[in-house]
């Protein structure tokens, strides 16, 4: 199973959009899935289900960091490299996204949909493209991984 199958199936259990792109990496990131869940589950529903930013989105760059992030405050050069390699990153997300704006995760839906979390049945997916979203962030980052 590839990590976009992963990161879906994590979604369809339950998961938040940042939880479940965070738990598909999980054995990459040398954390239990227990531990990379909790570890993004205030980024789900847009930040703090806030439907500000797409939490696929802050999953990518939390895996990205944990991955081929720098830990030296010193470190310039990893500085320098990450910000514009996050950036591009948010590029292509979007450019395969363009039917919803990323930096608001919930546009597409009526605001009744937005404000709690909801219970998973075949209704929530037929509405919301968070299947999709997290499907694309772990595409993306097994491309962004594969070139490092």
């Amino acid at each position: 199973m590839n990590h976009a199958e992963k990161a879906r199936d994590l979604f369809r259990e339950g998961y938040n959009c940042a939880q479940s792109v965070v738990g598909a990496f999980h054995e990459e990131m040398g954390l239990s899935l227990s531990e990379a869940t909790r570890l993004a589950s205030s980024f789900g529903g847009g930040m703090g289900g806030l439907r500000e930013t797409c939490g696929a989105v802050t999953g990518m760059f939390l895996v990205a960091g944990m991955l081929m992030g720098y830990d030296d405050p010193a470190d310039y050069d990893g500085k320098r490299l990450i910000m514009p390699v996050s950036a591009s990153w948010l590029s292509s997300f979007a450019r395969s996204m363009t039917r919803w704006s990323v930096g608001n995760c919930c546009d597409p839906l009526p605001e009744k949909l937005q404000k709690d979390p909801q219970p998973r049945t075949e209704q929530y997916y037929k509405v919301r493209p968070c299947v999709r979203f997290v499907e694309t962030a772990a595409e993306l980052l097994d491309e962004m991984l594969q070139e490092q």
